[in-house]
Order: structure tokens, then C-alpha cells, then sequence
């Protein structure tokens, strides 16, 4: 396997939730969660991919792998969950670009009417809750 397609399958990505809001408009938005980026963990560095109105913000972080820059985003304030990578080669339907739409490209994440970033939150929860408890192997019931 080459070092680019090791570094895929290693990545490990997180959404993060802001209540933060530069534009005026988007205090229409539910409170915590009027913006949202990406924090990926590749195995050798943490990156955040932060989509704002003017340019996409990407930083890699000059700070020591076994850190967890998804605490401490958690620990100001923000809301963290974990995502997965959808690497599946379909292309992804039209739609406005948007803090959402972009952090939905990174993911690989097709759905179309994810709008907002309280939309995206509650799918993430939702599929992590059924990746969670999918059970594996027998059912326990079974005699």
C-alpha cells in the first residue's frame, strides 16, 4: 500500500460546532450551531479545514500527535463529534457552498437536504448512535 493510501485509511476525522457567527444573518441559525469545521488526525499530524465566508482556513498544527485537539475544542466550549470518511467514488450533488457543504465534501457525506449545521450534528449523532449499537456476531438471545 502506498504512504498516500496508508494516510486514508489512518485518517481520522471529527465535526466541530460553533455557536460563533461573524454574519448577521446567520444568528437565524439554532444557538451552537451557526458554524462548523473539520479536525482530521492523519497518524503523524492534526489539520483542521475551517470554511469561512471569505476562504477556507487549513492548518496543520504544530503540536505533538498523542495531543487531543478534540478535547480541547471541547474544553472551550465547542461541540465535538466524531465523523467518518465516506471514500465511496460517486460524485456529490450539486448544491450552495456553504460551511456545511464544505465540511460535507470532506466527509464524503451525500445527503442533500443536510442545510444547516444543527442538521449535520443530528446525523452524525444518529450514525453514530447505529454504527454504536449494531450488533456483531450471534444475538445474544439465540439459544
Amino acid at each position: 500500500m502506498s504512504s498516500h493510501a496508508e494516510s486514508q485509511a489512518t485518517t481520522k476525522a471529527w465535526v466541530m460546532f460553533s455557536g460563533h457567527a461573524d454574519l448577521a444573518w446567520l444568528k437565524i441559525l439554532k444557538p451552537g450551531f451557526r458554524h462548523c469545521a473539520v479536525l482530521l488526525n492523519d497518524g503523524h499530524n492534526w489539520i483542521t479545514i475551517d470554511p469561512l465566508s471569505n476562504y477556507t482556513d487549513i492548518t496543520v498544527h504544530r503540536v505533538p500527535l498523542e495531543f487531543d485537539l478534540p478535547l480541547w475544542m471541547k474544553d472551550r466550549g465547542h461541540k465535538v463529534v466524531p465523523a467518518p470518511i465516506n471514500r465511496t467514488p460517486r460524485p456529490a450533488p450539486f448544491a450552495v457552498y456553504s460551511c456545511v457543504e464544505a465540511v460535507k465534501r470532506v466527509l464524503g457525506i451525500h445527503q442533500r437536504l443536510i442545510l444547516t449545521p444543527w442538521q449535520l450534528y443530528r446525523y452524525l449523532k444518529r450514525i453514530q448512535t447505529v454504527q454504536t449499537f449494531t450488533p456483531k456476531g450471534d444475538l445474544a438471545w439465540e439459544v
